[in-house]
Formats: structure tokens, C-alpha cells, sequence
């Protein structure tokens, strides 16, 4: 791997390697731009199957930050680490006091907090070593277990598809198919129960599904299933990729918004979308509550504060309508647009304020 190619094609900033030979720490921290404010992202531990591919992961992850934290209106940059290793395994308190000390001396440069693979205590440990850490627990003044505020966030951003697809925004009497019913998911049907919405869910775990049934009173199908359900919206709550060349011509629905990463397996699959007149609601903007309920823990967290910010994702993916019907293209390529506009604005201005202090200094020296 050609790494200052790639970093030079995406214009990353920085990528560090960071190893603990007593801890057995390897970690790879990218950091992809920092134009609005330092960067956040998550620690992902994983048993990746070479260096390269956990580099390649970081380096995505990185950028895919930079994105959602732009999208959401975040003054914070994006960035990512992994941590090579199985979490079930390799796991030891010196490795996350470890990494904390590699955070620390970074100096505001990136702000870490949970991801897949790691966790509250994990952020815990870190948190022994620097304050540049979130998603600690409440005892520290944290914001504790943020699925309920990212399915508020996913909640809010289908009610501005379903306008976007139906000229209003109420779901009541909307079948919601909902792939997945986990923490996220789960909270998310909270939600739509309570609006009046009819639910079909679908997951691999059986007693997620039952739990749906008992207390929502959906009704399940089989996990492939899902795909031919007759549905107002479909809502990806699970793994990513899901919308494919095997399963998208098989969508019977008129919106697709849910809280799984990386929906489209391509960004074609986005046209295809387009094409056959299906609202999607960008997944990177609509799941963006949790990183926004974490970013307000920088501030002293205010629970009713980052709930209104998080409300405010209804407007986000309004906008990113606006802008895809504005440039003619499709809503993924709007939430990409959107994000790199207000990123170009700020370089703009930082630009010109450097400037000008360079010709302040330039008379002063005259």
C-alpha cells in the first residue's frame, strides 16, 4: 500500500502507528481533517487479517468522520483509530492506559470514544490517561448509553423522508420495516409505536424479534424476507451494505431511513435508488446522533441541550433534499456536497484571515 498516495488522494492530515510491546497495544490512529475543530471518532478493536487491511479501516473510518461531524454541524473534525486485536481476547487494562497516553500526547488533536469492539469501561481506562476521551461513564459526567439518542436522531430524519416522500411528516398508519432490532433499533420502535406506525421486523437474534412482538405488537418475518415486504419504509438497522444488487430491485417501499452504517454496498446503488423514485435518507447524516450527544459532552454535558441538537437532524436531511433537488443528484451525493461545502466555506475564511493578519504584520514591519 502506497500510503502517502492514498492519504495524498483523500487528503488526509496524519496517520500514526502506536505500539505497546508489554500491553500488546497496536494501534493505528488516522486523523483525516481538521478544518472545523479537532477531530472525533471511535476506537474499533478488530482481528483485522493483515496491517494493510487495518490501515486501509482507519483511513475510511477517518474520513467517513469527517463527513458525518461536518453534516451534523459539528465544529470537529474527523478521525478514527483501531486497535488490531480480538476483543474477546487480547483485551488488558495497560493497553487502553497505554493508548490513553498516545491520545494525551496528541494534545486536542483527536477526541476518541467508543466503537465496535470497545467499550464504556474501555473509554474508562483511556480516560485514566487523558480527558480527550467521551462516551465515559455517567459518574465522570458522561452522557452514558447514546442508542436511545441515535434512534431519536434516525426518528426525527425519517419523519423529514417521510415528507420528502409524502408531503407530510406523520407516520402514523406507515408500515416500518425495520431490518435488526438492537439497542438502536429497538428505541427507534419505541418511536414509531408510540406515532401509530405498523411494524415488520426482522433480526438473526430470536428474542430481539419477540421482545418487538410483545411489546410493539409487530409482526417478524425471516431475515431475507424482509427485502419483499410491502412497506411504506424500509429502515436498515443492522449490517451495512444491505442494499445491493441482490436486494434492491426487491425494495417494495417509497423511503429507505435507518441507523445501520454504510447502506449502499456502491454509491450506484444510491442512483438506482433515485432512479426508481425512493426517498433515502443519507446514513451518515440520519444515524449522526450519537456523535453529536458525545460532542456535547466537551461542553459539560446538558442532556436537554443535545437533544434539541439532535432533534435538529429533521432540518439536515431536509436540507440535503433541498440540495439534491437544487443540483439534480442523488441524496447521497447531496449529504457528501453539503459536508464539503461547509468544510470549503470554513477554509475560505480561515484563509482570509490569514491573510489579512499577514498584512497587518507586513505594514507593522514597514
Amino acid at each position: 500500500m502506497k500510503i502517502f498516495d492514498y492519504m495524498g488522494k483523500y487528503d488526509y492530515e496524519q496517520l500514526l502507528f502506536c505500539h505497546d510491546e508489554a500491553s500488546g497495544l497496536k494501534a493505528i490512529i488516522a486523523i483525516h481533517d481538521t478544518t472545523l475543530g479537532p477531530a472525533l471518532g471511535g476506537t474499533r478493536m478488530w482481528t483485522y487479517a493483515s496491517e494493510e487491511e487495518a490501515i486501509e479501516d482507519a483511513l475510511r473510518l477517518a474520513r467517513g468522520m469527517t463527513y458525518k461531524n461536518a453534516a451534523a454541524g459539528l465544529n470537529l473534525g474527523g478521525g478514527k483509530t483501531v486497535i488490531i486485536g480480538d476483543p474477546k481476547r487480547d483485551k488488558n487494562e495497560a493497553m487502553f492506559r497505554a493508548f490513553g497516553r498516545f491520545i494525551q500526547g496528541l494534545n486536542g488533536r483527536y477526541i476518541t470514544a467508543e466503537d465496535v469492539g470497545t467499550t464504556v469501561e474501555d473509554m474508562d481506562l483511556i480516560h485514566e490517561e487523558t480527558h480527550y476521551v467521551t462516551g465515559i461513564s455517567p459518574a465522570f459526567g458522561s452522557s452514558g448509553n447514546p442508542s436511545p439518542v441515535t434512534a431519536y436522531g434516525v426518528y426525527q430524519g425519517m419523519k423529514a423522508a417521510a415528507k420528502e416522500a409524502f408531503g407530510n411528516d406523520s407516520l402514523q398508519g406507515k408500515t416500518v420495516a425495520v431490518q435488526g432490532v438492537g439497542s438502536v433499533a429497538y428505541n427507534l420502535c419505541q418511536y414509531l409505536h408510540g406515532e401509530g406506525a405498523k411494524l415488520i421486523v426482522t433480526d438473526i437474534n430470536k428474542e430481539n424479534m419477540e421482545r418487538a412482538v410483545r411489546d410493539f405488537g409487530a409482526e417478524t418475518v425471516a431475515p431475507d424476507a424482509i427485502y419483499d415486504v410491502e412497506c411504506d419504509i424500509f429502515s436498515p438497522c443492522a449490517l451495512g451494505a444491505v442494499i445491493n444488487d441482490d436486494t434492491i430491485h426487491r425494495l417494495k417501499c417509497k423511503v429507505v431511513a435507518g441507523s445501520a452504517n454504510n447502506q449502499l454496498k456502491r454509491d450506484e446503488h444510491g442512483d438506482i435508488l433515485m432512479e426508481k423514485g425512493i426517498v433515502y435518507a443519507p446514513d451518515y447524516v440520519i444515524n449522526s446522533g450519537g456523535v453529536i450527544n458525545v460532542a456535547d459532552e466537551l461542553l459539560g454535558y446538558n442532556r436537554e441541550r443535545a437533544m434539541k441538537k439532535v432533534e435538529g437532524i429533521y432540518q439536515t436531511i431536509s436540507r440535503v433534499f433541498e440540495i439534491a433537488k437544487r443540483d439534480h443528484i442523488p441524496s447521497y451525493k447531496a449529504a457528501d456536497r453539503m459536508a464539503e461545502e461547509r468544510i470549503a466555506t470554513m477554509r475560505r475564511s480561515r484563509s482570509t484571515f490569514l491573510q489579512n493578519e499577514r498584512s497587518i504584520l507586513n505594514m507593522r514591519v514597514r
